[in-house]
């Protein structure tokens, strides 16, 4: 991603809109608007009807869909489009993360506190999985663009503090630290640590990844279904999987 033209699309969305009307007022949360503006500056090609749905973005490429949660909500969406054109999904990857904190009652904001959680591309593939059947599409196309986010949050939960159990208001991109694409499904193979042995477990993969095991064996149910890895008998109670391809470069991801 070009950094200067997502900074000037945070400018553009954050510094007219939502300074004038507020923190969570619009229809359109900040994250999405300016990932769209983003994609396509230009309003023609965006909300266009396709058959029974509205694309966020149409261009020569194609539709253009940005989804900042819940990819399962595209299913039928993704069909349609994918029978038609090429489909980009774009997800967002809150890399590193502020967190600020909205009172309801008086409208006061806390100053900014960083996350110690930093999230890598590994932890889009828990949406991958909604949408795994549609995985081996040509014409699909996966974008996890890594973010430096401000998220605020409403002090309406049921601890004392108001923190647990409660609910986003918005979040703000801040920067893009870099792009994660998949054009097609042999660059799934990129996302698999060259430092593995021939066979691996899923706590090899979290261990070399720098994720939860739970996480790992997501992305393994993916990678097996993309064929990327393959299953390859037993280690005691645990799952062996082997590479279905040369080993090349890897991206690193780190939650360091």
């Amino acid at each position: 991603m070009d950094s200067l033209r997502f900074a000037q699309a945070c400018n553009e969305i954050i510094g007219i809109d939502r300074q004038r009307k507020g923190i969570g007022t619009l229809s359109e949360k900040t994250l999405h608007a300016v990932l769209k503006h983003y994609y396509e500056p230009w309003d023609d090609g965006k909300e266009v009807r396709v058959g029974n749905y509205v694309a966020d973005i149409v261009g020569e490429k194609g539709i253009i869909e940005i989804q900042t949660n819940d990819l399962g909500r595209l299913r039928k969406k993704l069909e349609a489009f994918l029978s038609v054109c090429d489909v980009t999904v774009v997800y967002p990857i809150s890399a590193v993360k502020y967190l600020r904190w909205l009172d309801t009652e008086t409208g006061e904001l806390s100053d900014r506190r960083k996350s110690p959680r930093k999230m890598t591309a590994y932890d889009g593939f828990k949406e991958l999985y909604k949408i795994k059947y549609l995985l081996k599409e040509p014409r699909l196309h996966i974008r996890f663009p890594l973010l430096e986010i401000e998220e605020i949050r409403y002090l309406n939960g049921w601890s004392e503090n108001k923190k647990k159990g409660s609910s986003r208001c918005d979040r703000i991109p801040l920067a893009v630290l870099d792009e994660i694409c998949i054009e097609n499904i042999s660059d799934y193979e990129s996302l698999v640590p060259t430092s593995l042995p021939e066979k691996f477990t899923s706590a090899d993969f979290a261990e070399e990844c720098g994720i939860k095991r739970p996480a790992a064996q997501t992305v393994l149910n993916v990678f097996t279904f993309t064929e990327t890895v393959s299953r390859s008998g037993k280690e005691g109670r645990n799952i062996l999987y082997k590479r279905n391809f040369q080993e090349n470069s890897y991206l690193t991801f780190t939650n360091e």
